[in-house]
């Protein structure tokens, strides 16, 4: 490779994406596909394990999401867009992981414990639902990356697939349980183990100020949403302050928003964001709807050139061009997928015969 490698990607469980993805793993993308060999993979079989179901819908969703991409600005000319359902190799990686995977230790797994609590699945869920987590350490050592950009609730994930990739070095290809980490690739092994990249906001809050903003919880402002529905959705924002001289939470939901929106633009938000937070918190003649009005201005600000951009995708001519860029990336996904996979089988002595996609 003559460059490092990327992956990281989304699920299509809504029509589009939201802040939290902005904040949390979108920016890192859109800094490091100059310098990285990027890939983003679209999770369109992840989605059934919550929306079997509507594949009307997942479709869609999947559509939706590219579209997003090519808004924020991600270039498929500079990264490989993936979709997870036309690379063969991943389910049968996913196969062979879940065997070094004790069921325990999946069920274990924090962001999978609360993704079942936040959808309130209960015992209802299928048996896929946990089988994807097993699939994200699939989707990102087919692919053999270094780093994975990741919101902060999904480290836990990331781990769980550093130590597949670290048992199946050793297990199958001989590197020493005292070599560590970052130099299993050169000692041998097939994978090298992916270091999680959390974005500048690990965790945005929803509207809601209680979970973490989410396409299933209805606390999100979306990438899409006009000027006008994301005021309205800061306005929804609740403090608890009754009047501007009462001093404020400087760690509540909205200052935190005040930290990632206007804080994020460049050293003067930085410095208009801690007067903000310091007059917040003195009662210094600043009310939540002033703020909410200034947040709302930098958040449009911010999207306004995305709306511009994904206005150009809208219709049939749109989805055409998203299903042309999908298929040219997953083109050249499946190149290095199943040289990912014939490596594995070959150290797991499953190497009988080479296999061509068509």
């Amino acid at each position: 490779m003559s460059k490092p490698r990327i992956l990281t990607g989304d699920t299509p469980t809504s029509t589009g994406l939201h802040l939290g993805h902005y904040v949390g793993s979108l920016e890192n993308r859109l800094r490091l596909q100059g310098e990285y060999d990027c890939y983003f993979l679209i999770a369109n079989v992840h989605a059934f394990t919550t929306l079997a179901e509507k594949p009307d819908e997942v479709r869609a969703n999947t559509i939706g999401i590219v579209k997003d991409w090519l808004a924020v600005g991600l270039d498929p000319e500079r990264s490989t867009f993936v979709l997870q359902s036309e690379v063969p190799a991943i389910a049968e990686l996913t196969f062979l992981f879940a065997m070094l995977l004790p069921f325990n230790k999946v069920m274990r797994n924090p962001t999978l414990k609360t993704e079942i609590e936040a959808k309130q699945l209960g015992d209802s869920y299928p048996f896929g639902f946990p089988m994807y987590a097993v699939g994200q350490c699939a989707d990102i050592l087919a692919f053999r990356p270094e780093l994975v950009p990741v919101g902060e609730d999904q480290e836990a994930h990331i781990e769980m697939c550093r130590d597949v990739a670290l048992k199946f070095n050793q297990l199958y290809c001989g590197v020493g349980n005292r070599v560590p980490p970052e130099e299993h690739a050169k000692a041998g092994g097939v994978f090298p183990i992916p270091r999680a990249k959390v974005g500048r906001v690990g965790r945005l809050p929803g509207i809601d100020g209680v979970q973490k903003m989410s396409k299933s919880l209805g606390n999100a402002i979306f990438l899409y949403d006009d000027a006008r529905t994301v005021q309205k959705k800061l306005n929804k924002i609740t403090t608890g302050r009754q009047s501007p001289t009462e001093p404020g939470n400087p760690s509540n939901v909205l200052m935190q928003y005040v930290d990632a929106f206007i804080g994020g633009q460049g050293p003067e938000g930085a410095a208009r964001a801690a007067e903000i937070k310091r007059r917040y918190a003195a009662g210094d003649n600043i009310g939540d709807g002033h703020i909410k009005a200034e947040l709302g201005e930098a958040i449009n600000s911010l999207l306004e050139p995305m709306r511009q951009r994904r206005a150009t995708l809208d219709g049939p001519e749109g989805d055409a061009r998203v299903i042309d860029v999908i298929r040219r990336g997953t083109a050249r996904a499946n190149q290095v997928a199943e040289e990912t996979l014939s490596l594995a089988k070959r150290a797991m002595r499953l190497d009988f015969g080479a296999r061509t996609l068509g």
